[in-house]
């Protein structure tokens, strides 16, 4: 049987303010434990709730960029579960009217364009943390700990809706979101500090059913890598069982990153297990057209309006503006770079910055704000690709160098002092071919037979001769002619 994945995602963004959604206390990242959490945190009798204005004008920002709809009164409602990190016996989130409502978001596949609608973004507080290490009681027996620095600090859950059909596609849409919050400034998008973490509903079903298949949630994954992974193995897992006759159960389920394989957690509540209800303490946000307005004009260039201005200004495809805009740093560096580059030369430029500056930061664990090459560097570079001073194969050589800091950032330097400047001359190209040839007498006849893969074995004996620096282009065509003159 062919079987069909439905994936849907919510996504815990931890919003940029630097106190929490509901109280004063810090949201600094790294504290000793328990040393910001203050009344309100800790749910003592008596303190109340005040709503942070500042996560909710992140949430309204949020809603803007994704097209959404940012609802005029939006309510706090109380989700009751009970667990020792959540001292107050439930969580401050929003159910029936949260902040934002619908919206989209577009991202590539490869180079296939997708797009996914938004169900909701609502914000909440997040709870504290369990400590289960180098914790026992006074008998021995192993303990417990309670941190509650993270109670109340403020999350937009993003919630979208089951319109994925692949790991890969999962992976796209969080890579996406990711890149969208961190570019509007509403979330430092740090994944190892837990800014941003992702629960996958994950369910199949067989191909051409409509219904969907019992659904599955897998919490708290923070690495793009283990989301794949995750999705993967669950979707398989359930394909397995349901073919060997079983019945998927609707719960929860931890990725174990070190075995490659999810674990049931616990049973899996709907909303009506955690009897929602209007906050009593928190009375409705009224967002008026105003803020909404004031919101909008402080706003960046969003990621959409950039690729297609980088698209029309510059001449480049509707995947290459999407990678070169996936950030605001790698976009300002591409505009800088683009600016010194001859006309017609940026998609050159673009191909250098996501083929071989990509790979470099990527293998250093590098952003391109700390890139060795600057903008200005890689642009001469272009340049001297785009005159013929150079050709590809030897501009990579000097890539290498430049980024290992030779020549002060200058490719003319290094071109200079190795010598590396392209042999245009047509005389000097066309003796070399001449020996080439009067040396392979037998490849020659061999094209001359029609055997394509002759004309490249000549090719490469000429290039190895002028070890590299003929111009190609011009090699291609003198040895053309001499070989059908």
């Amino acid at each position: 049987m062919a079987w069909e994945i439905v994936i849907g995602l919510e996504t815990h963004t931890q919003l940029s303010t630097h106190s929490k959604i509901f109280s004063g206390s810090s949201t600094r990242f790294g504290a000793a434990p328990n040393t910001q959490a203050n009344l309100v945190d800790m749910a003592l009798p008596g303190s109340l709730p005040v709503p942070n204005y500042g996560a909710v004008e992140r949430a309204i920002r949020f809603g803007l960029a994704v097209g959404a709809h940012i609802a005029p009164l939006s309510v706090f409602a109380r989700k009751n579960y009970f667990y020792a990190d959540l001292p107050k016996g439930y969580q401050i989130s929003q159910f029936e009217i949260p902040v934002v409502q619908g919206g989209s978001l577009s991202f590539f596949v490869g180079e296939e364009r997708r797009t996914v609608n938004l169900t909701r973004a609502h914000l909440e507080e997040d709870a504290g943390k369990s400590l289960h290490d180098d914790f026992t009681f006074a008998n021995g027996t192993p303990a417990t700990g309670i941190d509650l620095n993270r109670a109340g600090t403020p999350l937009l859950e993003i919630v979208s809706e089951p319109e994925m059909r692949s790991a890969a596609e999962a992976v796209g849409y969080a890579r996406a979101l990711h890149s969208l919050v961190v570019w509007l400034g509403i979330c430092d998008g740090n994944m190892q500090e837990g800014s941003f973490r992702v629960d996958a509903n994950v369910s199949v079903r067989p191909v051409g059913q409509k219904e969907f298949g019992t659904r599955t949630e897998i919490k708290n994954v923070n690495s793009f890598r283990f989301l794949e992974r995750a999705i993967l193995y669950e979707a398989r897992r359930q394909i397995e069982l349901i073919e060997d006759g079983g019945t998927v159960v609707q719960e929860t389920r931890l990725y174990d990153a070190d075995r490659d394989e999810t674990r049931s957690m616990r049973s899996k509540e709907d909303a009506h297990d955690y009897r929602y209800f209007p906050d009593p303490d928190l009375p409705p946000i009224a967002i008026s057209p105003e803020w909404i307005e004031a919101v909008r004009s402080a706003m960046p260039e969003l990621p959409a309006a950039l690729q297609a201005r980088l698209q029309e200004q510059y001449g480049v495809t509707a995947y290459d503006a999407s990678q070169l805009g996936a950030d605001r740093d790698t976009a300002a560096y591409f505009e800088q770079a683009a600016a010194a580059v001859p006309e017609g030369h940026a998609k050159t430029l673009a191909n250098w910055i996501m083929g071989e500056l990509a790979a470099a930061l990527n293998r250093e664990e590098k952003t391109i704000a700390d890139s060795p090459i600057s903008a200005a560097s890689l642009a001469k570079l272009v340049t001297r690709i785009a005159d013929g001073t150079v050709s590809n194969k030897i501009a990579r050589e000097i890539f290498a160098a430049l980024w290992a800091g030779e020549g002060n950032g200058d490719a003319d330097a290094i071109i200079e002092s190795r010598g590396l400047k392209q042999i245009s001359d047509s005389g000097a190209i066309g003796a070399m071919i001449d020996e080439v040839l009067a040396t392979n007498p037998a490849i020659v006849e061999e094209y001359r037979a029609g055997k394509q893969k002759a004309f490249n074995s000549l090719v490469g004996q000429i290039m190895k001769a002028a070890k590299g620096k003929a111009n190609p282009q011009q090699v291609n065509s003198l040895l053309k002619e001499k070989l059908d003159s």
